[in-house]
C-alpha cells in the first residue's frame, strides 16, 4: 500500500489541513460504481453532475449538501414480483447513495430529472472579500502607490 507525505506542502500552506485528508481519500477510493456519472465543466465557474437513474422519480431520490459534502441518495420502494420468470435480469433495482466532496464556496443551484437522468447544477460564487483588491502602498513622503495583487504591478496614485 503508497502513503502519501504531504507534510513538504503543509510546511508553507496555511488552513489546508482537509486538503490532505480529502486526496487521500480520492487517492484510496475506487473508480466506478453504481449509478454512472459524469462530471463537466460548463464555465469558468459552473459545473454539471449528470447521474443516469433510470427507474427512480423524484420522490425516490434525496439530495443534501453537509459540511462540502453532496450526498445522492436513491431507494425504491419493494414492489411485488410479477408473474413470469426472469432469465437475466441486468437493470439494477437497488438503493444507492454516492458522496462527492464540494470545494469551497461550491454551492447546489439546482437539480432536475429529465430522462432518466439526474442533472445537478452547481456553482462558485467566490465572496467578494477573498476575490483580488488593489493596495495602497504609502512611500517614504506620503505618496500612495496602488499595487495590483493579481499582477504585481504598482501604480503612483
Amino acid at each position: 500500500m503508497t502513503t502519501i507525505d504531504f507534510s513538504p506542502l503543509l510546511r508553507s500552506m496555511i488552513g489546508f489541513d482537509r486538503m490532505t485528508s480529502a486526496l487521500e481519500n480520492a487517492y484510496h477510493s475506487e473508480p466506478g460504481g453504481y449509478p454512472p456519472y459524469n462530471i463537466e465543466r460548463r464555465g469558468e465557474n459552473d459545473y454539471r453532475i449528470t447521474m443516469a437513474v433510470a427507474g427512480f422519480s423524484e420522490q425516490d431520490l434525496g439530495l443534501e449538501v453537509k459540511e462540502n459534502i453532496l450526498t445522492v441518495s436513491g431507494s425504491r420502494p419493494e414492489q411485488a414480483e410479477e408473474p413470469g420468470e426472469y432469465l437475466y435480469r441486468g437493470i439494477a433495482n437497488r438503493s444507492f447513495e454516492r458522496k462527492f466532496q464540494l470545494a469551497e464556496y461550491v454551492r447546489v443551484l439546482d437539480a432536475r430529472l429529465e430522462n432518466g437522468l439526474l442533472h445537478i447544477e452547481l456553482r462558485r460564487e467566490i465572496p467578494e472579500a477573498m476575490k483580488p483588491r488593489r493596495i495602497a502602498i504609502r512611500g517614504a513622503e506620503g505618496e500612495h502607490y496602488l499595487a495590483d495583487q493579481g499582477s504585481g504591478k504598482v501604480e503612483a496614485a
